[in-house]
């Protein structure tokens, strides 16, 4: 089996990758706890269109052979996001919460095909990821289903810890919101 390639894409040509991971995506997310399909993944290729243009966007893809196994890419929160107000069970402190554009990168998806899991292929995709980064910290969220166990896990090994619940839209389900502090200001 070859070995495992990264590619880390920027905001200038990350629109134009999704067909590149897209049936990733489909495999990945048709899995429980997200169950998620064929309406799930016409929102999700909205959703990425706005990702592909936001400030500081990132995507790494993780190939074997001409086969993408995993990806993963986030962006800068702005100003006005709603990233903390989403929390459903705790207030944060003013301080925590507010963001200059730089401040905090969030990863949005991470996600490996199940053939490749536990290979380290997640990990290489998230040190790729926010690699390089000048942000203060790291946040994701995860959810909370047994299913989503090893995430968590693997998150909170890689230095992520719980500050809350998200609940980031009406339909949405709850999410376990977790940061990483990389560079204390």
């Amino acid at each position: 089996m070859p070995d495992i390639v990264y590619e880390r894409i920027d905001s200038q040509n990350a629109a134009a990758q999704l067909d590149r991971f897209l049936s990733a995506y489909e495999e990945v997310y048709a899995e429980a706890p997200y169950n998620e399909g064929p309406s799930d993944v016409a929102e999700f290729i909205e959703h990425y269109a706005v990702h592909a243009r936001r400030p500081g966007m990132r995507l790494v893809l993780a190939s074997d052979g001409a086969e993408v196994v995993g990806f993963t890419y986030g962006y800068y929160l702005a100003p006005d996001t709603r990233w903390w107000r989403n929390l459903q069970d705790v207030t944060l402190p003013d301080d925590f919460t507010r963001e200059d554009g730089r401040r905090t990168f969030v990863v949005i998806e991470l996600a490996v095909r199940k053939a490749w899991r536990r290979r380290g292929v997640a990990a290489a995709l998230h040190e790729q990821l926010t690699s390089g980064l000048n942000a203060e910290r790291v946040t994701l969220t995860v959810r909370p289903e047994p299913e989503a166990e090893a995430a968590r896990c693997a998150y909170e090994s890689w230095g992520y810890r719980t500050v809350g619940t998200s609940h980031p839209w009406d339909e949405a389900p709850l999410y376990a919101c977790m940061v990483r502090v990389r560079n204390p200001r």
